[in-house]
C-alpha cells in the first residue's frame, strides 16, 4: 500500500514542477504580449515590471511549486522506506498540498479582480485604466492552447492524486 501512495505522491509533486517549467519556456513571450498590449492600451509597457507583475518562472512561481514538489516527492521516500511516521506525514503534506492547490485554482479564477485591486490600491491614474481581462489575456494568448490542458489536468493530478492517497491511508 505504501508504494502505491508513494506513487500518487510522485505525481503530485510532477504537477507541481510543471508550473515552473511551462513558465520558464513561455513567460518571456507573455510577459512581451502583455507589455504589448499595454502599450494598446496607452499604458506604458513597463507597469508590470514596476509592479511585481511577471509570467515567467521567476520569484514566488518557481519556489513556491518546487517546495511544495520536493516535500511531497520526501514524503512518498518516506512510503517507500516503510517509514514508520510516513503515514503522518502524508496526512499532513497532503492536506497541506489540497489547501494549496485550493488557492492556485482560486487565484486563477479570480486573477482578474485581483489585478484590478492591486492596480487600484496603486493610486497610479495609468494602472487604474487598465483593460486587465485584455492584458491577461494577451499574456494567457502567448502560451501553447496545451498549456490549458496541463493546467486542468494538473488541477485534477493533485486533487484526484491527493484524495486518492489519502483516502488508501485512511483504509489501510
Amino acid at each position: 500500500m505504501n508504494h502505491a501512495i508513494a506513487i500518487l505522491q510522485l505525481l503530485v509533486a510532477a504537477a507541481f514542477v510543471s508550473i515552473p517549467l511551462v513558465r520558464a519556456r513561455f513567460g518571456a513571450t507573455a510577459m512581451t504580449a502583455a507589455e504589448d498590449e499595454l502599450r494598446r492600451q496607452g499604458v506604458r509597457h513597463t507597469a508590470l515590471t514596476e509592479n511585481g507583475m511577471r509570467f515567467d518562472a521567476g520569484g514566488h512561481e518557481t519556489w513556491a511549486p518546487v517546495s511544495a514538489a520536493a516535500v511531497t516527492a520526501a514524503s512518498a521516500v518516506l512510503n517507500l522506506l516503510e517509514a514508520s511516521w510516513a503515514g503522518a506525514a502524508t496526512w499532513t503534506v497532503l492536506g497541506l498540498v489540497l489547501l494549496i492547490n485550493c488557492v492556485i485554482l482560486y487565484s486563477n479564477l479570480t486573477a482578474v479582480a485581483s489585478v484590478q485591486a492591486a492596480f487600484r490600491r496603486k493610486d497610479d491614474e495609468e494602472l487604474a485604466r487598465v483593460d486587465v481581462a485584455a492584458l491577461l489575456k494577451a499574456a494567457e494568448s502567448a502560451f501553447p492552447r496545451w498549456v490549458w490542458v496541463l493546467q486542468n489536468a494538473r488541477h485534477v493530478i493533485v486533487f484526484g492524486a491527493s484524495a486518492a492517497a489519502l483516502a488508501a491511508l485512511a483504509t489501510a
